[in-house]
């Protein structure tokens, strides 16, 4: 595909928005009542009113904190801070033979990895990026740093993205607002292409904001990805650029045929949310009238309503308390059962924590609590997830590491001629949700090996041991420095047996004891 001119993007780009605003209603319901900080639709962005109130409709917070615990509990299960997530191993292209040692390089590689994402804001953008996820569709730029920070990740708000699918379901074209001051539009892009409009507007306007939008277009033929910054107020390219990795991580939490947008549980759960905001609404509108009242005044001459204030301790005159006529003041029935919508509420409640995954039991609040149950909730929550994790295996963490790996690489940090691609070098992850399945098969394991030594030596000799540690190590996700290797372990396996000779020599009585004890 050769390169588009600004025309061309911009019209684009235009179609990639229109296509968007098919789920502009289900997403903006979704952010109103479960993200209200993360809101930007209704006007927000484009009227520029940072600090706005955008929780004047919500009357639960229930879709709040369950949202909120969704997320952290898949980045806890996914990507936990400080500890490793994932691996790299050799693929099916690489020899048996080279294996050994290009494991042990990919452990290095991954050890410089995680000591570049600690010192950037990877741990902050990746809780923001779940949180867009549990709608349905999530956005990560990873672009290259300086020395101070190597990496920068930027969780982009879902509102400001337009994507497009190319084969096989896969996202390569992403179109991104975003608003910027004309005095730092020249560090954010170095090889910027200066016009005379923008160097106006860099001079006579500064601290003025610009409205830009950039755009990432992949290139079947070359394999390459085509890098525009557009200024569409005045039609003009004023960065371009060909990259071998995309910055964008864009994922969906699950999908529906013949869509490009994902749907997340909160559009499985936004009607219950609805229905419980509304309803508290009309309750809490029934608790005001219940203390406060509303009443009935006689309009017969003598009572004047504009008078009369409802107040403890307070004298009203009235013309009469009852009678044919009826009392001056009295206070209006109400309507409304509180217990039905306390039931009703808790029905609610009950069934958005389901859709949310977070019906966890025993519960959270217990003192204290084993390993194995730990384990069990992170099992629990993988099975909850189904199909979905999948998805997210294959579109968060394959190409996210992938491209981390491209910019060390582009860095000098590490030297990584191979391709991230599941043949040459492949992601293996190692969180605590991807290694809960895992630990199921290594239980198995030491039950059978339990069995088995409980059988005698005709049990014990069915196992191999080696084997058995290598299958431990492996589902487990031990580091490849940590285990000996088969020359290593021949090697002490020799020694040992020479020890228990020796010490059997010692053992057995020697010619001259042999002859006092015949004496």
């Amino acid at each position: 595909m050769p390169k588009l001119n600004v025309k061309e993007v911009m019209q684009r780009e235009a179609k990639a928005q229109a296509r968007k605003e098919e789920f502009r209603s289900i997403y903006e319901d979704c952010y109103e009542y479960a993200l209200p900080q993360r809101n930007l639709y209704g006007g927000y962005w484009e009227g520029k009113t940072p600090g706005k109130n955008k929780m004047q409709r919500v009357f639960d917070s229930t879709a709040m904190s369950s949202t909120k615990r969704f997320a952290n509990r898949m980045q806890a299960g996914l990507f936990p801070p400080n500890r490793h997530w994932c691996k790299l191993e050799p693929g099916a292209a690489i020899p048996p033979q080279d294996r050994p040692r290009a494991q042990e390089i990919l452990d290095a590689y991954v050890d410089i990895m995680f000591d570049q994402l600690r010192q950037t804001s990877f741990d902050l953008a990746m809780g923001e990026f779940l949180l867009d996820l549990c709608v349905g569709t999530a956005v990560m730029m990873v672009m290259p740093g300086d020395e101070v920070t190597p990496i920068r990740f930027t969780a982009v708000p879902q509102y400001l993205v337009a994507i497009e699918e190319g084969a096989n379901g896969t996202i390569d074209n992403v179109y991104r607002k975003l608003r910027i001051k004309a005095e730092a539009i020249q560090r954010e892009f170095p090889d910027i292409q200066m016009t005379p409009d923008l160097e106006d507007a860099m001079v006579r306007r500064p601290s003025e904001e610009l409205d830009l939008f950039d755009v990432i277009l992949f290139d079947q033929e070359s394999g390459r990805y085509h890098y525009h910054v557009i200024w569409p107020h005045k039609s003009q390219e004023l960065v371009y650029r060909e990259m071998d990795s995309s910055p964008f991580i864009v994922a969906r939490f699950s999908k529906t045929a013949g869509e490009v947008y994902g749907r997340g549980p909160l559009v499985d759960a936004i009607a219950d949310i609805k229905t419980l905001n509304k309803t508290l609404e009309l309750v809490l509108k029934n608790a005001s009238l219940a203390i406060s009242g509303v009443f009935l005044a006689a309009d017969d001459g003598v009572l004047n309503p504009q008078n009369i204030k409802i107040q403890p301790g307070a004298i009203i005159p009235v013309a009469r308390n009852g009678g044919p006529g009826g009392a001056s003041l009295a206070p209006l029935p109400r309507a409304g059962d509180f217990n039905t919508s306390q039931i009703l509420l808790q029905d609610l409640r009950v069934n958005i924590k389901k859709m949310m995954m977070d019906d966890t039991l025993p519960p959270d609040t217990m003192s204290a609590r084993s390993a194995t149950e730990i384990a069990q909730r992170q099992a629990e929550l993988a099975t909850n997830l189904g199909s979905a994790f999948g998805r997210l295996m294959t579109e968060i963490l394959n190409p996210l590491v992938a491209r981390v790996l491209y910019v060390l690489d582009r860095q000098g940090l590490i030297d990584l001629p191979l391709k991230v691609n599941g043949v040459q070098i492949k992601v293996t992850p190692v969180s605590p949700l991807a290694e809960a399945p895992k630990m199921e098969e290594v239980n198995k394991v030491l039950n059978f090996m339990q069995i088995a030594q409980a059988m005698g030596p005709a049990g014990v000799s069915a196992i191999n041991l080696q084997e058995a540690v290598a299958f431990i190590a492996e589902k487990m996700g031990i580091d490849q420095r940590v285990l000996n290797s088969a020359e290593e372990q021949q090697m002490m396996q020799m020694q040992m047996q020479q020890q228990m000779m020796a010490e059997q020599q010692q053992a057995l009585p020697g010619d001259e004891q042999v002859a006092e004890a015949m004496q």
